[in-house]
C-alpha cells in the first residue's frame, strides 16, 4: 500500500478558507492536517479553526484512488461525516445531507480519512439518523459470500450501535461494482429479511452522493447491515 496525498478545502463562517493536505497511507485511517503552504505548521482542524463553523466544501476530501470515508472525530466519536471524492471530482450535495449544517468546530476535533488503494475492496456505509447520530460501518470482502458491516470505532453491528434509531440519510462506497450481488448493502431485520438498503458508489469513478432511504425503518436489536459479493 502506497503513501498518497489527500487534500480538502473548506470554507468557514468568517469567510476564510482552510486548506488541508498531507501524506496518508492507503488503507489506513489517518488524520488530515492543515497544509503548511497556508498555515505556519500542520495542525489539527479543530485547533486551527476552534469555534468557527464549516459552511461549505470547496473541494471534498479526496485522494488519487478515492476515499472510503472521512469524518470529524470528537472525543472518540463520529461528530459528523464529510463529503468524499476521487481526486479531481466535486461533490455538490448539501452539507445537511450528511449532518453538517452549521457544524461548529472545537479544539480537539480531528479530520480522519480512509484513503483507498487502487484495488481496496473496503465497503463503507455512512448514515445519519433521525436522532442526530452519525455512524460509519465497514467490511472488506475477500471473495464470494456475505460480509456483515461493523462500526469503524466500536466494532459493533448496526443492530447494536443504532438500536431504536431511524436512518434518514445514507451513502455507501465500494469499488466492487458488478461483484456486489445486491448492488450495495442490505439492512436485514432480526428474521434475516431485508427491510432497507443503500446502493454503493465507486469512489474512483464518480462523486459519492447522499440519499434518503426509500422507507424510514427503525433499527431493532439484532438487525444486520450485510454486503453479498459474487467473488
Amino acid at each position: 500500500m502506497a503513501n498518497v496525498t489527500a487534500k480538502a478545502q473548506l470554507q468557514l463562517n468568517d469567510g476564510s478558507v482552510v486548506s488541508l493536505s498531507g501524506t496518508v497511507a492507503e488503507g489506513t485511517e489517518t488524520e488530515l492536517l492543515t497544509s503548511t503552504t497556508y498555515s505556519v505548521s500542520a495542525t489539527s482542524l479543530g485547533q486551527f479553526a476552534d469555534g468557527k463553523t464549516i459552511t461549505s466544501f470547496i473541494q471534498p476530501v479526496s485522494a488519487p484512488n478515492g476515499i472510503a470515508y472521512a469524518y470529524i472525530n470528537r472525543r472518540g466519536e463520529i461528530a459528523c461525516i464529510l463529503p468524499v471524492a476521487h481526486e479531481g471530482e466535486v461533490q455538490t450535495a448539501p452539507l445537511g445531507m450528511c449532518g453538517m449544517n452549521n457544524f461548529r468546530l472545537q479544539a480537539g476535533d480531528t479530520l480522519q480519512v480512509m484513503a483507498n488503494t487502487a484495488t481496496d475492496r473496503e465497503f463503507a456505509w455512512m448514515v445519519k439518523t433521525q436522532q442526530g447520530v452519525s455512524a460509519i460501518f465497514s467490511a472488506t470482502p475477500s471473495g464470494a459470500g456475505n460480509s456483515d458491516l461493523t462500526h469503524i470505532l466500536s466494532g459493533q453491528g448496526a443492530g447494536t450501535s443504532l438500536v431504536g434509531q431511524t436512518v434518514t440519510h445514507q451513502a455507501s462506497t465500494s469499488v466492487d461494482g458488478s461483484k456486489l450481488s445486491t448492488g450495495g448493502v442490505l439492512l436485514l431485520n432480526d428474521k434475516g429479511l431485508p427491510v432497507n438498503g443503500c446502493t454503493a458508489t465507486d469512489p474512483q469513478a464518480q462523486p459519492v452522493l447522499w440519499s434518503m432511504p426509500s422507507t424510514m425503518t427503525q433499527i431493532g436489536l439484532n438487525f444486520v447491515a450485510r454486503v453479498t459479493t459474487s467473488s
